[in-house]
This record gives structure tokens, C-alpha cells and sequence, in this order.
């Protein structure tokens, strides 16, 4: 019996926890020919849960690249909301992932069996014009 009121109680802690895709996306900012979600994406500790969550935003939206992690660093303060924190690009190494440290603008990689100390990657979704 305890173990059939642990499950409904994990699931609302869920959806608890869980961002609203409008409320990650708020008000897109538009870099270029990107358009940028107004809010990160907090919860992902792995790089596969931050492609899952952008394409849980809906329609087109996705990590960027390492050439758009760049160009969102570069506006960061027109964008806003950044934190001086890691966050994933969709862009992957033979062994692993690449990442953009937001607080000196370092991209660096961290291989797939490799885990953040303290830092877990946040993610910023972008999407195409």
C-alpha cells in the first residue's frame, strides 16, 4: 500500500519542479537571425536533458551552437539574465560535449562519462528565424 501512494506523490513532485515552457521562453530577445528564450533552463545536469527539455519548449526550439553561444555572450547584456554559470551548446566532441563558461567566455569540453563538480550546465534555447 505504501509503495502505491510513493508513486502519485513522485509524480506531483514533478510537475512541481518542472519549468513551464512559457515561462522559460517569456519574451523572446532577437539576436540576428535567433531568436532567444528569455529564461534558462535550470534543471539539466546532463547534456541529453538539455536537448530534451529545448525540444520540449516546442517547434524549432533548440541548443545553440558554438558559434551561437558565442554570439549570445557577446550580447549577453541585451539579452540579460545570464549567469555567470556553464552553459550547453548542442555542439559535441568525439568523446563528449562542448560548453561555454559564461563568466570569462571560455568554451570548453567535458567528456560524456566526466561530471560538473559544482557547476551544472544551465541552458539558454535558441530558435532559427
Amino acid at each position: 500500500m505504501k509503495k502505491l501512494l510513493l508513486l502519485p506523490l513522485l509524480m506531483i513532485t514533478c510537475f512541481c519542479l518542472a519549468q513551464d515552457a512559457k515561462e522559460i521562453i517569456g519574451k523572446p530577445v532577437k539576436v540576428g537571425n535567433l531568436l532567444v528564450a528569455e529564461n534558462d533552463i535550470t534543471y539539466v545536469k546532463y547534456w541529453e536533458d538539455g536537448v530534451e527539455a529545448c525540444r520540449d519548449l516546442g517547434k524549432g526550439w533548440r541548443l545553440p551552437t558554438n558559434t551561437e553561444l558565442r554570439i549570445l555572450y557577446s550580447n549577453r547584456k541585451k539579452i540579460k539574465g545570464f549567469l555567470g554559470v556553464n552553459y550547453w551548446s548542442s555542439s559535441k566532441t568525439k568523446n563528449g560535449h562542448w560548453y561555454l563558461d559564461f563568466n570569462n567566455g571560455k568554451l570548453m569540453t567535458i567528456t560524456v562519462n566526466e561530471e560538473f563538480s559544482d557547476d551544472i550546465p544551465h541552458v539558454r534555447a535558441v530558435k532559427s528565424l
